[in-house]
């Protein structure tokens, strides 16, 4: 529901408070929240297929990046609809989806089942209560669990190392455009390399996580950041639509992937 009052309240919006309060607080605060539990839903149910599942879950807004720059150019800029109403139709699609959204992810809070202790586990482990693990007398002690995760080096440089990665991660799908237009290409035409970058952003989400399944989140996550750092540096290189073209996909492929859940095998 936060996205949606957003949208429309965005579409009422004429002085630049209103739509950073709007756009800025309310809708990034909702997207979290609806972004979040998903995927942390999917990551728990599909432990051994998480990268593939994830890749088709989060591919999903790529496929919005293709469908809203169009959207949006036809409305504004062929067909002359004014924001507000743009406003409202961007909310008015989005509320079918989102109500997809809603039913299809349930149980959230629902552990899955676990399977019944044997008698042999029970015999060399003692005896199993009702939470399946076994008592020994004595619980273990176990710190805040936010705290723990900031006491692991790894953990903190992993984040660390992501949180520069997408300081420019970003950069070229806002600036593809811009950059085709001063190179001589019409504005009609360089927009679409936008659509072009999230595209292959789709294949670069769901084809590397299939191949993370079996070899390793870390590793495919490694190898796309270098890839990604070696084609950002290429850029300038491309200067006519065909190599513009051919940037764009191999950046958008490479820079789709992005971090996942990670489990014993890293």
């Amino acid at each position: 529901m936060g996205e949606l009052i957003a949208i429309f309240l965005s579409s009422l919006c004429s002085q630049y408070y209103q739509l950073f309060l709007s756009q800025a607080v309310l809708l990034g605060a909702s997207t979290s929240l609806t972004l979040t539990p998903i995927t942390a839903v999917i990551s728990r149910r599909m432990p051994h297929r998480r990268g593939f599942a994830l890749g088709i879950a989060i591919g999903g807004s790529s496929i919005g990046g293709i469908v809203w720059p169009i959207m949006l150019q036809q409305l504004l800029y062929v067909r002359g609809v004014s924001f507000g109403w743009v406003q409202r139709a961007i909310g008015f699609t989005m509320l079918p989806l989102l109500l997809v959204t809603c039913v299809t992810v349930v149980d959230v809070d629902k552990e899955p089942s676990k399977p019944a202790p044997s008698v042999s586990d029970a015999s060399e482990g003692g005896a199993v209560d009702s939470n399946d693990e076994p008592t020994t007398g004595e619980k273990p002690k176990t710190g805040h669990p936010v705290l723990s995760m900031f006491k692991n080096i790894t953990f903190v440089l992993l984040c660390l190392g992501l949180a520069l990665t997408y300081l420019g991660l970003f950069t070229p799908f806002f600036y593809i455009s811009t950059y085709a237009v001063s190179n001589g290409l019409e504005s009609s035409t360089a927009f679409y390399l936008i659509s072009a970058i999230n595209a292959a952003s789709f294949l670069g989400r769901t084809v590397p996580g299939h191949v993370a399944d079996h070899y390793g989140y870390f590793n495919v996550l490694a190898l796309s950041v270098l890839a990604s750092g070696i084609i950002a540096f290429t850029w300038t290189a491309a200067y006519t639509l065909p190599g513009m073209i051919i940037w764009s996909i191999a950046y958008g492929f490479t820079s789709g992937v992005r971090p996942r859940y990670a489990d014993k095998r890293l």
